[in-house]
């Protein structure tokens, strides 16, 4: 902050007291009226960082279906208390990738980070690798998280398998990943994945993968899940519950339309030239509401959590929706409440 220098005293005359108005505080919507119980939306909050106090508050008083932390973990704790029903997932920063024997990768991961996950019993689920290559090492991968449920059911812990980011995995390779859903099942694990798009979520809405048709009901990206559950594990009697740990809009998803950009807030004045809503955050809100409104006809889906809340530095600024939780709250949660 620049300090204003004080001025030099002077005896030449007294300056006439100016009357100065008192400031007008911001206008700031309200929070809308708190629910009883859950709604019957999947929003769910992926929070970087719980720095606002508003992130507390939107928990307390709309009970999202999950709330998902990286390496933020403490508030979890608060989140069970006020909002029981929030499934809670959580993933650790863990450098190491893919290399080397797959169950001595497991070992060791589970190893490293074990005092963590004991310190953090508010966490319901753990997550393992984030976004993993999983291309053509689909075997490795499964081995892996095979192992890594086993252990972490050996410590009374609940495995999230899969974590594979938007557009992954391919169809030839999800077969492969098959004996990881069977083993989270047996132990009470759930199945996440990333699902995101732009300039809007559902662009890609109604594409087939390679060398399958098309449905209009599943995406390549956002929806895309739908080609597992239906053509790989609903088949196979391995339905495994589903959170989809990050959604929303991303400019970095490759080859795709519209303006240079990262996160929601850069695609604004896009969506509001192209007609799609009066304004930025009434838009991307319609979108969230027509992704919601898709994963409630999955009984499967525990919810999806939008990235993000509590934003940490300049990369993820754009990605915020900490400034419109409030928005968020009053035209996607309570119109779905019972």
């Amino acid at each position: 902050a620049t300090l204003t220098p004080t001025p030099t005293s002077t005896r030449t005359h007294t300056p006439t007291r100016t009357r100065r108005p008192k400031p007008t505080p911001t206008p700031t919507m309200p929070w809308p009226a708190a629910l009883s119980k859950p709604s019957r939306s999947k929003f769910g909050l992926h929070v970087q960082w719980n720095n606002s106090p508003e992130i507390m508050e939107f928990i307390r008083r709309f009970k999202p279906t999950v709330v998902k932390a990286v390496g933020d973990f403490g508030f979890l704790a608060e989140v069970k208390q006020v909002s029981p029903t929030t499934v809670t997932i959580a993933r650790i920063d863990y450098p190491d990738g893919m290399h080397g024997d797959p169950i001595a990768s497991a070992r060791a991961f589970v190893a490293a980070n074990l005092r963590t996950f004991q310190l953090n019993p508010a966490v319901d689920y753990w997550e393992g690798l984030n976004e993993p290559g999983v291309h053509g090492r689909m075997d490795w991968y499964a081995a892996f998280e095979v192992e890594r449920v086993r252990l972490l059911a050996e410590y009374g812990l609940r495995a999230a398998i899969g974590n594979f980011s938007a557009g992954v995995p391919e169809w030839d390779d999800f077969e492969a990943f098959l004996p990881a859903v069977k083993e989270a099942n047996r132990y009470g694990g759930i199945f996440v994945l990333h699902e995101y798009d732009a300039p809007t979520l559902e662009r890609s809405v109604g594409a087939g993968l390679p060398g399958h048709p098309n449905y209009p009901d599943r995406g390549s990206l956002a929806l895309r899940y739908r080609w597992w559950y239906e053509d790989f594990l609903k088949p196979q009697g391995l339905v495994i519950p589903l959170v989809i740990s990050e959604a929303g809009v991303d400019g970095m998803i490759r080859d795709r339309p519209g303006p240079p950009g990262h996160g929601w807030q850069d695609f604004r004045d896009y969506w509001v030239k192209q007609g799609n809503a009066a304004n930025g955050v009434q838009a991307y809100i319609s979108q969230l509401r027509r992704y919601d409104a898709a994963l409630q006809q999955d009984d499967y889906v525990i919810g999806y959590a939008v990235f993000t809340a509590g934003a940490m530095g300049d990369r993820w600024q754009s990605y915020d929706i900490t400034p419109i939780l409030r928005q968020i709250a009053l035209f996607l949660i309570v119109p779905y409440s019972w």
